[in-house]
């Protein structure tokens, strides 16, 4: 499979060193420029490219980037990308710590619903609910019984399954946690973020899932 990385950062970078690893094409950009990225690339076999070329690069695109760097992605960036082409969205929003305010998402819209509309282009939400270096380390093979779990929200049902597969491929139990609207229910402070349950403690956290936001998580 060729998979397009747009962000190098520590998720971006997790997911190349394990995408590379199982042999698919990955194609990985930044916004400094793919000669900053040699030492990666080199470790990994990826190939350092364009952000332009990342997206354009096949079958899914992976946006792994600060969600207050989404609005500088080039315009019309996903215009020609084909619609069969899945696009991951790993952000979260970080208000006090990073990001600074986004007024739709503090008045209730889910972080990957205003990715999606600023790229303009539907999203599958994954991979923002576990620390990199548990990404990078513990996986484990399908049927395993300490298995983490990781859950998957969008609408298309297509994309959503080559989503699933990547995430089982790399050694998680995906979890189908329902369309975008719903994907509030794995955001920072929820009970399912950073808590490596299983697929049953998956679903019971995405259940118990509250849409008001700790201070912590807000700008307010």
């Amino acid at each position: 499979m060729r998979i397009g990385i747009v962000g190098a950062g520590h998720i971006g970078g997790t997911l190349t060193r394990r995408f590379a690893a199982l042999g698919h094409d990955v194609f990985l950009a930044n916004s400094r420029g793919p000669e900053t990225l040699a030492e990666l690339t080199a470790a990994t076999g990826a190939r350092a490219v364009t952000v332009e070329e990342a997206v354009h690069s096949g079958d899914v695109v992976v946006v792994a980037i600060p969600e207050g760097k989404v609005p500088q992605l080039p315009p019309e960036l996903f215009e020609d990308v084909s619609r069969s082409v899945a696009v991951i969205d790993t952000g979260n929003y970080y208000p006090r710590q990073r990001d600074g305010r986004i007024d739709q998402i503090e008045s209730g819209m889910p972080e990957s619903r205003w990715v999606e509309i600023r790229l303009g282009r539907p999203v599958i939400k994954a991979f923002n609910t576990i620390v990199a270096q548990h990404l990078l380390k513990r996986g484990k093979p399908a049927g395993s019984s300490d298995r983490i779990a990781l859950p998957v929200a969008g609408e298309d049902s297509a994309t959503k399954a080559v989503v699933m597969h990547l995430v089982d491929e790399i050694g998680f139990d995906p979890v189908d946690a329902g369309d975008l609207d719903e994907s509030w229910r794995q955001q920072p402070g929820t009970p399912v973020y950073l808590t490596d349950l299983d697929a049953q403690g998956v679903r019971e956290a995405l259940s118990e899932a509250s849409k008001e936001r700790a201070p912590e998580w807000s700008a307010s």
